[in-house]
C-alpha cells in the first residue's frame, strides 16, 4: 500500500516535469507518454530508495531521458514506411483506392481478405497460418466484403 501511495505521488509530482524532458528529446507526443509510463513502471520494478526527494526526481529524470534515448536509437534501427510509400512499392495505381479501404478494415478482417486476396493463399490456408477455423476464415472474408462494398455504395474514401 505504501509503494502505491509513493507511486501516486510520484505521478502528481514530477509527470509535468518528465513530460517536458521527454517532449524536448523526442518531439512526439504519443512517444513522451509511452516514456512517462515506461519511466513510472520501472519506479513500480525497481522500488527504489531515495534520500530525498531531490534525489527521487533525479533518478525518474534519469531513467526518462534513457528510456528516450532508447526509442530514438530503435527508431534509427527500424525505421518506418509511411502508407503512401507502401502504396507507391505494393498497389498498383489502379488498386489505390482499393487497398486504402482494407486499410479501413479491423485486423481481423484485414488479414485474412489481403492473404486470401493480395497473397493468393486459401481458405484452409489461412486456417492454418493464422491457427483458427477456416469457418472463422469464411466469415472474416464475408464481412471484410461486405464492409468494403457498404464503403463503395457510400461513395469510398
Amino acid at each position: 500500500m505504501d509503494m502505491e501511495k509513493n507511486i501516486r505521488e510520484a505521478v502528481m509530482k514530477y509527470s509535468d516535469t518528465l513530460y517536458k524532458v521527454c517532449i524536448v528529446i523526442l518531439c512526439n507526443e504519443q512517444d513522451v507518454q509511452d516514456a512517462i509510463q515506461d519511466t513510472f513502471c520501472r519506479y513500480l520494478e525497481k522500488k527504489p530508495e531515495f534520500r530525498d526527494e531531490e534525489h527521487e526526481k533525479a533518478w525518474l529524470i534519469r531513467v526518462a531521458t534513457n528510456i528516450c534515448r532508447d526509442m530514438i536509437r530503435f527508431r534509427l534501427r527500424h525505421p518506418k514506411i509511411s502508407i503512401e510509400e507502401v502504396e507507391n512499392t505494393l498497389v498498383a495505381p489502379e488498386q489505390k483506392e482499393t487497398f486504402k479501404e482494407l486499410l479501413q478494415l479491423p485486423v481481423k478482417q484485414k488479414v485474412v481478405i489481403y492473404l486470401h486476396y493480395v497473397e493468393g493463399y486459401r481458405v484452409k490456408e489461412i486456417a492454418d497460418i493464422l491457427g483458427i477455423t477456416e469457418s472463422a476464415v469464411k466469415l472474416r472474408l464475408l464481412r471484410g466484403r461486405k464492409q468494403m462494398r457498404e464503403t463503395i455504395m457510400e461513395g469510398g474514401i
